[in-house]
Formats: structure tokens, C-alpha cells, sequence
């Protein structure tokens, strides 16, 4: 199986940096320069014990020898997070994969609209300050729970007003029917939290301009497991095989069965590793990396959990 490049990396800090939010400054263990990230990107952090998380660079992508992530204590999740918060020290050594960036961030049109829930301040941070860079025209809002748990309120007070601050137990819900309830064909709306909240923003900006909503997801979509599952082949056109892939398979784990190399980190159709072309037939899309413009061009697809709309796909592979 192919890897991606790794590097290794020292966690040359740890702090809090609110309630249940942990800060990670990494570095190389010789002081030399990391690879190169832009406003977006994540990497996965291979905790060990079959653990491999990913996480948002929420640094400075002009720094070329610090990384920082930080992350949520997940209560109910698998691993991943506790093992950060409980025994991950400063001047542990990790194996990092990445960055790679599927959350990419173009200020191409005069207005940035930024929407952060909770820990998904992370990849808007900094785009935030990428848009300030550029001189555009740009707001945040960002919800949380309450203000002891929304990380990075003190880097984002020199904003001033561009950014409005949301703890729930003092405003509420974010008014999200005032934001964006008139489309704006000038403006992007980039947004990163809870599935709760992405469904909500998806359901409003549903009547704005093609392409002007650009989410995030740190979970699957909650229907993305739910749909039909049929048997179907797929055609290798590089190396001239066929397989089939049954229904409760995917093809990624198929492919792996037959030795074939293929790239993949999450396997649940979020970090956008296992991407392929697709050369024919029609993607059956149930990963959350791809937008509704590149699902419907049909031309890529995750292999670890989307399948095929037909009883057989071509992949360049």
C-alpha cells in the first residue's frame, strides 16, 4: 500500500487554550523548515495504538517551522482526542501525514463571509487572517457553547468588529436566517462547526449563487451511511483488472484485499486522501470533501466510502 510522504515532528508546546480545547505547537526535531500549508489545510497526526486523527493547521502559513493544531476533547469519541489531552506531552515525537487541503480558501470575490461553530474556528482562522492580508472585505461569526469554550478569542480581539462573537448562553443561536437569508452573488461563505449547524447554513445558502458556500466537515454526513448499498465492479484501466465489489465492501477495502497501492487515511469520507479519477460510469458521492459542483462532474471520488450509481466504474488506477 502507498503512504503519503511523513514527517516527524516534535510538540515543541502544549497548552489550553479553552475549556476543553488543547493547543500543539509542532516542530522539526532539528529546527529545519516543515512542508508548506495554505489557509484550509489539515494534516493527520498518527497518535499510535491504530490512531490517526486529522487536524486543522490553525498557525501562520508565512512560519515555515512551527505548526499549531488544536483540538477538542471529544467525550464520546474514539480515541483520538483523549489520547492528545491525556498523554501527549511536550517533546513527544509524532509521525505526521500531510497537509493536504480541501477547504481552500480563494478570496476571489469582493466579500468573505467566515461561520465558525465551536472548534471549527480552526481552518477559518487563518483565513481570516489571509483576508485581512488581501485587504478584502471580510466578517466572521463565531459560536460556541459559551465564551470559556471558544478557543482563540484573544487572537481574534484585534479584529474589532469584523468578527461578532456568539456564546449561546448569552445570545443564543446564531441568527443565521439575518446572515445569509438575501443571497449576495459578491460574497463567499466559508463555514467549519458542528453537522447542526453546516446542515443549517447548507439549507440557507441552497438558493445563493452556485459555488458560493464552501463547508468543512470534521464527521460524515449523518445520511452518508444510510443509503442503499448493491453490488457493482469496478475496472482498474492502469493495470487492466477487474473487481468486484460486493455490498458490504468498499472499494478501498477491495482494493487493499487484491494488493493494489492506494493512498487513504480516514475511511470515512472526510480528509480526502483516497481521492481517484473517475475515467467511466457514474459515482454514487457519499464522502463530505467534495463540493455539489465536483460531485456532479463525476470525474473524482473517495474510495473508501462512495460506490457506484451504476453496475460498473473505470478508475484510473
Amino acid at each position: 500500500m502507498i503512504h503519503e510522504p511523513e514527517t516527524t515532528v516534535v510538540v515543541a508546546r502544549k497548552e489550553p487554550l479553552a475549556g476543553d480545547v488543547a493547543g500543539l505547537t509542532l516542530q522539526a526535531p532539528d529546527g529545519g523548515p516543515l512542508p508548506p500549508w495554505e489557509p484550509g489545510a489539515h494534516i493527520d497526526l498518527v497518535l499510535g495504538d491504530g490512531l490517526v486523527r486529522q487536524y486543522s493547521l490553525c498557525g501562520d502559513p508565512a512560519d515555515p517551522y512551527t505548526w499549531r493544531v488544536a483540538v477538542l476533547r471529544e467525550e464520546n469519541g474514539r480515541g483520538g482526542s483523549a489520547h492528545v489531552h491525556d498523554r501527549l506531552a511536550e517533546g513527544d515525537r509524532l509521525t505526521v501525514r500531510g497537509p493536504r487541503n480541501h477547504f481552500v480558501f480563494t478570496p476571489s470575490r469582493s466579500r468573505c463571509l467566515f461561520i465558525a461553530g465551536g472548534i471549527g474556528i480552526t481552518p477559518i482562522l487563518p483565513m481570516v487572517a489571509a483576508a485581512e492580508a488581501a485587504g478584502a472585505d471580510w466578517r466572521l461569526v463565531y459560536g460556541g457553547r459559551r465564551r470559556s469554550s471558544m478557543a482563540f478569542l484573544d487572537e481574534l480581539e484585534r479584529h474589532g468588529d469584523r468578527v461578532e462573537t456568539c456564546p449561546q448562553d448569552e445570545t443564543g443561536l446564531l441568527d443565521l436566517d439575518g446572515l445569509l437569508g438575501e443571497p449576495r452573488a459578491d460574497t463567499l461563505v466559508y463555514c467549519c462547526g458542528p453537522e447542526a449547524l453546516l446542515a443549517a447554513v447548507e439549507e440557507r445558502c441552497a438558493a445563493w449563487p452556485p459555488g458560493s458556500l464552501r463547508v468543512e466537515r470534521f464527521a460524515p454526513k449523518p445520511e452518508a451511511g444510510a443509503a442503499s448499498r448493491e453490488a457493482f465492479e469496478v475496472e482498474l484501466a492502469l493495470s487492466g483488472r477487474t473487481l468486484q465489489i460486493p455490498p458490504d465492501r468498499s472499494i478501498l477495502e477491495v482494493l487493499e484485499s487484491a494488493g493494489v497501492a492506494v493512498l487513504s487515511s480516514c475511511q470515512e469520507g472526510t480528509c480526502g486522501t483516497c481521492e481517484t479519477a473517475v475515467l467511466d460510469g457514474v459515482p454514487d458521492h457519499r464522502d463530505s470533501v467534495l463540493t455539489e459542483e465536483e460531485q456532479r462532474a463525476g470525474d473524482l471520488m473517495m474510495i473508501c466510502v462512495s460506490r457506484a450509481a451504476g453496475p460498473r466504474l473505470t478508475l484510473e488506477l
